[in-house]
């Protein structure tokens, strides 16, 4: 049969309230009976029931995270950071995967209130998600879902400035931009809205394409021919992604264009993935380390109940000088 705490109790010789008390961290306990309780769970392999815990803790020690794409290098890395952080806490992770889909967003959302996860920490790019008026503990990253919930981001307006002048100062004079879906509300917005500031300051007139879905290579591939059949003066290129940005380089290269010679392209992004495996893209880094260790930390806090200001917290971002524009760090 299934070990018991009174089985445990037994063992080591105290009360099965002791061992409780163990398990659950409550009251001052001594390293010596600590130590007789823990050795009791291995020798009669006793495994400690979390959902019992979690109710007589009020607590579950489990946190949502809902991102559009885990195929996406960048909601990759950054889960990844944020599943090391949470474990560093003491937290688990539930992770959603909503293919930036709004319905299955709100199931998700949902879903992860009635497995009375602590907190969410959201990815997605759908207003609609949350109640204006809820206090669920929750943080979102790179996008607002309602004025009670902490924001954190990466200064997306500076990397489209970055990106932009990287290609003017690179001599370019036909500059095209390259984003996602017109119809989400989206970081990569203000990437774009920089990048119109930019050439218009420069005198240029901005041209933007839209592609559905960055995170789907293959989707996006009638976008890029457009681009270069309808512009084929273009000399520049800055893509709001690093996948946009490599495909778009290698249909260039498939069609005749030297990179840099003949176009000079900049992404965005910056995982050390992709900059391991294509280390020559020039591209703008996101620091996507410090962005998951702000979001899992204020998460924390608003589930401790502890208080802090409601506000955007948002990181600079950098350039990095690949080959694709001819400049090199």
């Amino acid at each position: 049969m299934k070990p018991k705490i009174q089985d445990v109790a037994k063992v080591a010789g105290v009360s099965p309230t002791t061992v409780s008390r163990v398990l659950n961290d409550r009251g001052y306990l001594s390293s010596k009976t600590k130590e007789k309780v823990f050795a009791a769970m291995k020798e009669i392999n006793y495994v400690p029931n979390d959902l019992a815990r979690s109710l007589y803790n009020k607590r579950t020690y489990l946190i949502g995270v809902i991102v559009p794409s885990t195929n996406h290098p960048f909601f990759g890395d950054l889960v990844d950071s944020i599943e090391r952080m949470c474990n560093d806490k003491g937290y688990k992770v539930l992770l959603c995967n909503s293919l930036q889909e709004a319905e299955k967003e709100k199931k998700y959302w949902d879903m992860l209130r009635r497995n009375q996860v602590d907190g969410v920490i959201v990815v997605t790019y759908n207003r609609g998600l949350i109640d204006k008026n809820q206090q669920f503990p929750a943080v979102a990253i790179d996008h607002y879902l309602s004025e009670n919930i902490h924001v954190v981001s990466s200064d997306n307006f500076q990397g489209g400035e970055l990106a932009s002048k990287e290609l003017l100062d690179a001599g370019c004079k036909n500059i095209i931009h390259i984003n996602g879906d017109v119809n989400l509300e989206t970081p990569a917005n203000e990437r774009q809205y920089a990048y119109e500031k930019v050439m218009n300051d420069a005198g240029r007139i901005p041209l933007t394409y839209h592609v559905p879905n960055v995170a789907y290579l293959e989707s996006n591939i009638d976008v890029i021919k457009q681009l270069f059949q309808e512009n084929p003066e273009v000399d520049g290129i800055f893509a709001s992604d690093d996948l946009l940005a490599i495909r778009t380089l290698q249909y260039a290269e498939s069609v005749g264009y030297k990179v840099p010679e003949d176009l000079k392209i900049v992404g965005y992004d910056g995982t050390s993935l992709l900059r391991s495996i294509y280390p020559n893209l020039t591209t703008i880094i996101q620091p996507t380390y410090q962005i998951a260790e702000n979001a899992v930390e204020t998460l924390i806090q608003e589930i401790d109940g502890k208080p802090h200001e409601l506000k955007e917290k948002t990181f600079p971002v950098s350039l990095w000088r690949g080959k694709t524009t001819g400049h090199v760090n």
